[in-house]
């Protein structure tokens, strides 16, 4: 039996988005029972030339929306980069789920041949819809939710394997 694009993509998508939103409650139920300010995790970064935590969460969403977005073969919503808060990360990661659960199987499934263009480094480049999902567009989602995952633990914030998985 083989595997669709959908349910490679849509559920692994809305899987672990569910855990970093709730990774996201345990860091700020961090901060505040420890009275840290919360900027000093949506700005933590694991070195100087990387991205800080709240661009970790922006982006996974990104790849989330706009992976399924194009297997399916349409716009993905703009989303504003804005978010200064725990409470609007969550925001923006619910809203992702919400985009994410609008997919039907029949809008991904077919896709793995569909020419999917994509801006890397500033130039479009093309790969067949199986390619892109599991080269490129799987392995970006799960940088960027591994390392808001990684900030936090290294910060301090008691979270393991478990929270990373969420619930399978």
């Amino acid at each position: 039996m083989t595997m669709s694009m959908y349910q490679a993509s849509v559920p692994v998508f809305m899987q672990m988005l569910g855990a970093l939103s709730a990774v996201l409650d345990k860091a700020s139920a961090h901060t505040a029972a420890r009275k840290i300010d919360p900027a000093a995790l949506l700005q933590a970064r694991l070195y100087p030339d990387m991205f800080p935590f709240t661009r970790q969460v922006q982006l996974a969403c990104d790849f989330a929306k706009n992976a399924t977005a194009r297997l399916a073969g349409v716009e993905a919503p703009k989303m504003p980069d804005d978010e200064k808060s725990f409470d609007e990360l969550k925001a923006r990661v619910a809203k992702t789920l919400d985009y994410l659960k609008t997919f039907k199987p029949e809008q991904i499934d077919g896709s793995e041949e569909r020419d999917v263009t994509v801006p890397i480094a500033g130039q479009p480049t093309t790969f067949k819809g199986q390619r892109y999902l599991l080269g490129s567009a799987l392995p970006n989602f799960f940088f960027h939710v591994t390392t808001a995952y990684d900030l936090l633990r290294h910060n301090g914030v008691e979270v393991g394997k478990r929270d990373f998985i969420g619930a399978a």
